[in-house]
């Protein structure tokens, strides 16, 4: 018989598997072809902010990516911008391009119209609240597991 801690860690996965799916689904939609669903997340997270490759990377977890490879394609293909830090010259500083800022218009709203189809599928604010919490639960764990293991 299955665990069900390694059901729910297995299903984790799974789940996130469908939603870059649903993105690329999107992308693909929209005939966007110069960007992936991995960068089109990560460039969603980016947003309005402006900030260091380290950075995006400790603000997001992309599971199985480069940032900086994902980073480097968007610059190429004209969805992030990058300038040298006044401060620092040898940090570089990323933000969306114009053409970035429509995309990430774009998957917010695909991602408002996700979240109103949800009670078609009789998912209630309230169990997500609770699945957040959930796997919020199990972050703090993993985490302490890892700080755990190597001290």
């Amino acid at each position: 018989m299955r665990h069900a801690y390694y059901e729910a860690v297995q299903l984790v996965e799974r789940v996130h598997r469908h939603f870059l799916e649903v993105v690329k689904t999107d992308l693909d939609r929209a005939g966007i072809q110069d960007i992936n669903n991995i960068q089109a997340l990560i460039l969603h997270n980016i947003g309005t902010d402006e900030m260091t490759v380290g950075e995006l990377t400790a603000r997001g977890y992309y599971l199985g990516s480069n940032v900086s490879y994902n980073v480097k394609k968007m610059v190429e293909n004209q969805y992030l911008m990058q300038e040298r830090s006044p401060h620092d010259r040898r940090s570089v500083r990323i933000k969306l391009s114009p053409k970035g800022l429509a995309l990430h218009k774009s998957i917010g709203e695909s991602l408002e119209r996700q979240a109103a189809a949800l009670g078609n599928a009789k998912i209630a604010p309230e169990e997500l609240t609770q699945a957040s919490e959930v796997l919020r639960k199990l972050e703090r764990f993993w985490t302490g597991m890892i700080n755990y293991a190597g001290g």
